[in-house]
């Protein structure tokens, strides 16, 4: 569950199906705390907003009861009419508002229905809303390339430490020995790449709350995992160490000229 701010006021966001939808109990917090339930019921009361819904459904679930939602709209805005969130998904089987119990409980909406609940409640709010939310999705965006590119570090760097086990690392060796060996082949591709080891780059930056490969660029990362799958290759051939940085920091020169001058990779970087 995400939270965003809008206008002092706490908005939940959830997904479902891959889907968002944003808690509209919180949105009606806005226009009264303590009469939420009352407010959505009094929206879903609305000719306006049963058609609104009815489309809305009818363009995104197959399984919408139109029968029952002709009985609603035909009764809608009538003095009797009444509606709650929970009869209109169990008589409809709708799938635009969920409703919720518990600790986490209240009534969910599609990000679509969403906005159009905001707006009957404030045009300004609504605004805000849309704001906050496009915000929230672009740092969860962010976030997601970020995830990608370093995971494809991870995966490759599982490969470069598998054949560290095969071919470097003798039996007898116990397991405080073998972790100084991958250690060791870690600061391989570091010196290669960055022109000095972990705890180098440590020294340098006190206050830095990441590491050196956490603070790298995209071309950098690119480059990081090209060089752990040769790193690999170069050590399964029998290749010694020393050769290996040696070989491992000419190719490194030659790929950050070409990935720093391609143009794909700078919108990338612009993008994330």
């Amino acid at each position: 569950m995400a939270k965003i701010e809008v206008m002092e006021k706490e908005i939940s966001v959830q997904t479902w199906d891959e889907e968002d939808y944003i808690c509209i109990t919180d949105i009606a917090k806005y226009k009264n705390s303590d009469r939420t339930d009352d407010l959505i019921r009094n929206w879903l009361r609305n000719r306006n907003t049963i058609e609104f819904l009815g489309i809305w459904e009818h363009l995104n679930n197959p399984d919408f009861n139109s029968v029952e939602f002709d009985g609603f709209r035909k009764q809608a805005g009538l003095n009797s009419f009444t509606l709650t969130p929970s009869q209109w998904i169990e008589r409809t089987k709708a799938i635009g508002i969920i409703s919720k119990r518990g600790r986490y409980g209240g009534t969910y909406a599609h990000k679509d229905i969403a906005f159009e609940f905001a707006s009957w409640i404030s045009v300004e709010f609504k605004l805000y809303l849309i704001k906050e939310f496009q915000r929230l999705k672009e740092n969860e965006r962010k976030q997601l390339g970020w995830d990608i590119k370093r995971n494809l570090t991870k995966i490759n760097y599982r490969i470069h430490t598998d054949a560290i086990k095969a071919n470097l690392i003798p039996p007898e060796l116990g397991k405080e020995q073998i972790n100084l060996t991958y250690a060791s082949e870690a600061d391989v591709l570091n010196v290669a790449l960055f022109g000095m080891t972990a705890k180098e780059w440590r020294e340098k930056r006190r206050n830095s709350k990441g590491n050196i490969r956490d603070e790298a660029n995209v071309a950098q990362l690119v480059c990081l995992s090209n060089l752990e799958n040769l790193n690999a290759h170069f050590i399964n051939e029998g290749m010694q160490q020393a050769e290996r940085v040696t070989k491992l920091n000419q190719i490194a020169i030659q790929q950050m000229k070409l990935l720093i001058d391609d143009s794909a990779l700078k919108r990338l970087e612009a993008e994330t």
